[in-house]
């Protein structure tokens, strides 16, 4: 017997989409990939992550400029820390930490 998507909500064709929104934001998933990989190129996070080598730039940009990364130029490639101290900024977490969620996730 052939199902649909009407007779059972967990079924997907092999032409269906994948999903337009994620439950985490771009910057959180250049965090989770730079705690996985600290040395990676922006290329690598452009591919990693699914969007612009200009947009990965201007992620980079903003957590530096927020304290939730810090860069050290290590030869040719940047090496990226990142502030697992930080407090999660929307006032429903603000009681976790960056770190809190990188150890739920990594």
């Amino acid at each position: 017997m052939k199902t649909n998507s009407a007779d059972n909500p967990t079924y997907r064709s092999s032409t269906s989409k994948p999903p337009q929104w994620t439950f985490l934001t771009n910057h959180f998933h250049i965090i989770v990939s730079l705690s996985r990989t600290p040395y990676s190129r922006i290329r690598d996070l452009s591919d990693e992550v699914g969007i612009t080598q200009r947009a990965v730039q201007r992620i980079l940009a903003e957590l530096v400029e927020d304290k939730v990364l810090k860069v050290r130029k290590d030869g040719r490639r940047n090496h990226y820390t990142i502030n697992r101290r930080k407090r999660l900024r929307h006032p429903l977490e603000n009681k976790h930490t960056i770190g809190d969620l990188l150890d739920i996730l990594t």
